[in-house]
């Protein structure tokens, strides 16, 4: 089923949550998928390494494709949704909102979570 058409700002809006989001997700799919250093580190913490790290890593940047899609956008909003509740998850009881010393993966985790909270909101059909 192919989604409403949006009016001009909500369209933007749209487009603009679909590109954080979906930015987001692939950049930190590809680093986990390419076996960056500070993933590896992250998923021997968590301790599904390698196999969490890779399906992981392929689910993000699946999803980050769904929402450069209008007609899958909605989807991908929900799929980023359920990610970014595991993500959070694992930062408030395994790894720490500061970690590494740094808030900045937290803080991404929460961007992208409001991101795919307005894309669900905005492409339902």
């Amino acid at each position: 089923m192919s989604p409403q058409p949006l009016s001009g700002k909500a369209n933007v809006v749209a487009w603009v949550a679909q590109l954080v989001a979906g930015g987001i997700l692939a950049m930190a799919g590809v680093m986990k998928l390419i076996s960056h250093p500070e993933s590896v580190a992250l998923f021997e913490t968590l301790g599904p390494e390698p196999w969490g790290r890779y399906l992981l890593g392929l689910v993000e940047v699946v999803t980050a494709g769904l929402l450069l899609l209008p007609s899958f956008a909605r989807l991908g909003g929900m799929l980023a949704i359920g990610i970014m509740i595991g993500a959070i998850g694992s930062h408030l009881t395994v790894l720490g909102i500061s970690y590494g010393g740094d808030a900045t993966l937290f803080a991404m985790a929460l961007a992208v979570l409001a991101a795919a909270i307005v894309v669900v909101r905005l492409r339902r059909a």
